[in-house]
């Protein structure tokens, strides 16, 4: 056995743990393009269309 394989157990959480991570990552990004999109757009007086 490799010294570099993991035990599949031990494998399936690590791949959870990143996966909630990448989860949490992805919603705090779209709130912060949100919330820098309607800023930009109220320093240029437009319209803000929200989909």
């Amino acid at each position: 056995m490799s010294e570099h394989t993991l035990h599949p157990l031990r494998r399936d959480q690590l791949l959870e743990a990143a996966q909630k991570e990448f989860a949490e990552f992805e919603r705090k990004e779209n709130e912060f393009r949100k919330k820098d999109r309607a800023e930009r757009a109220a320093e240029l007086h437009l319209p803000l269309q929200i989909h």
